[in-house]
């Protein structure tokens, strides 16, 4: 056991992913005020103008997709590294790590 714990710990790969989740995490902070500002810039368009503005939905759109790739990276439920370091993907059903849990159905 203690074997199998030391080896973990020797994987770079761990350490690679590990140093990637600690970029994304401030990552997400950048983000989160980049939402917000297009939740503000939204708001004042609709009092303003009374219609939403297409351009900020837009972005909005892609800024949610974004963060929701960040967020499936963090919790493993992806092994794709998001943009910067991928390609921008606006789609983050393409990202999904697809799990069968053969546990699930033999009950």
């Amino acid at each position: 056991m203690q074997e199998q714990i030391n080896e973990n710990f020797k994987k770079i790969s761990s350490w690679k992913r590990i140093f990637f989740m600690a970029i994304f995490a401030v990552i997400i902070g950048l983000v989160r005020i980049l939402l917000w500002a297009v939740i503000f810039l939204q708001i004042a368009s609709m009092l303003l103008t009374g219609t939403i503005n297409v351009n900020i939905l837009n972005f909005g759109q892609a800024l949610s997709s974004y963060l929701y790739n960040i967020l499936l990276f963090l919790t493993f439920n992806s092994e794709i590294l998001p943009f910067p370091f991928s390609e921008w993907d606006v789609n983050p059903d393409n990202n999904l790590t697809k799990v069968n849990n053969t546990d699930k159905n033999s009950n």
